[in-house]
């Protein structure tokens, strides 16, 4: 029997528009699940939901399943142009959004500060302004949490948080998708901290319990996390049912871990802080002697840039170390991040379970 396609499209346009009958066609049917993020911005995983950041990492597995793995093109960008601010260098945060932005057919424009007047000769509030007038999105990467907040305020385009003093949280996404694809699921998972308190911890804190995590942070004494961040963490674990311990130790940090977490203990802006650091993070170097307190199926994670003092090579090369697979998936975060608050765009993927 031939398929009347006249008469289909005339029939189903009664109940669909054009719009999403290509929809249909060209992505398979629409994904179902109430969560709109277009025109949000992204400076803390706090202001999220547990709906939202799982959204997120399921947009982030749809991006790319359909573009690495099916080798699809998906010009969702077509037309846009990201301003990507970048105050400290970065090599991650750099490429993942500028290839990231690029790939999905739009326009990154690199702005650093020898390129731009911000904070010479032009203030924030004026640059914000300038950039909604001529951009789509605004990615900064900044040495103060305070200058994203102002941005946030003064520009009428998504802001996107590419790494603060407080908070990054384009990583954590990156970090909880590598932990999806390896364990398939997040829910109950043990991830234990040992380092510095600073802005990488401070978004895991503010995500963790969302996921069902379980967190266990060990950092020196003098270097704890935020203590306004910590009674937030507190509350997040009470409402979602979730452990949280907060040591010294990170032996008893380690244990039973199903993850193990360092990161840089001398960020940019530290580096006259050296030799105090080196003293205070001793004993907090992850071995495989650490790793004997953690669970049978432990894995290792790193933001990158590694340095040696943090985790040894034994670690950090071994194949319980997801670190690569991590800083590639920082890529299909960003992405998802993106298409997510500029797009109408929903996962064609079937829903992972999280």
């Amino acid at each position: 029997m031939l398929f009347n396609t006249r008469n289909f499209f005339s029939t189903a346009k009664l109940t669909w528009t054009s719009k999403q009958l290509l929809r249909h066609f060209w992505c398979g049917p629409p994904a179902q699940m109430s969560v709109h993020l277009k025109g949000r911005d992204l400076l803390t995983l706090q202001n999220y939901t547990a709906d939202e950041l799982k959204y997120l990492l399921w947009m982030a597995s749809d991006l790319k399943q359909r573009i690495m793995h099916k080798g699809e093109y998906l010009p969702l960008m077509q037309g846009k142009s990201l301003a990507m601010i970048f105050e400290k260098r970065s090599t991650r945060t750099r490429l993942s959004a500028e290839t990231g932005f690029a790939l999905l057919g739009g326009h990154p424009s690199f702005l650093t500060t020898q390129d731009i007047h911000l904070g010479t000769n032009e203030s924030l509030t004026d640059t914000a302004r300038v950039l909604s007038s001529m951009t789509n999105a605004i990615l900064a990467r900044v040495y103060k949490h305070n200058d994203l907040d102002l941005m946030t305020k003064e520009a009428t385009i998504p802001i996107i948080n590419g790494l603060s003093d407080l908070y990054h949280p384009l990583q954590i996404l990156a970090d909880y998708l590598t932990l999806q694809e390896h364990y398939g699921g997040l829910n109950g998972l043990t991830v234990t901290w040992i380092g510095d308190g600073n802005n990488v911890l401070h978004s895991i804190m503010m995500s963790a319990a969302k996921l069902g995590i379980h967190l266990r942070i060990a950092t020196p004494k003098g270097f704890e996390p935020d203590l306004r961040i910590s009674k937030i963490t507190e509350q997040y674990s009470r409402e979602y049912g979730t452990k949280l311990l907060l040591t010294t130790d990170p032996l008893e940090a380690a244990d039973g871990a199903n993850v193990l977490v360092t990161d840089t203990w001398i960020s940019m802006g530290q580096e006259e802080e050296k030799k105090e650091r080196l003293k205070a993070f001793q004993g907090y170097q992850i071995t495989m002697q650490t790793a004997k307190s953690a669970a049978s199926n432990w894995t290792f994670l790193h933001c990158l840039p590694r340095k040696a003092e943090e985790v040894d090579d034994e670690v950090f090369y071994s194949p319980r170390s997801l670190v690569f697979q991590e800083a590639e998936n920082r890529k299909w975060t960003i992405m998802a991040v993106m298409v997510s608050l500029l797009t109408d765009y929903s996962p064609q993927l079937q829903k992972p379970t999280f």
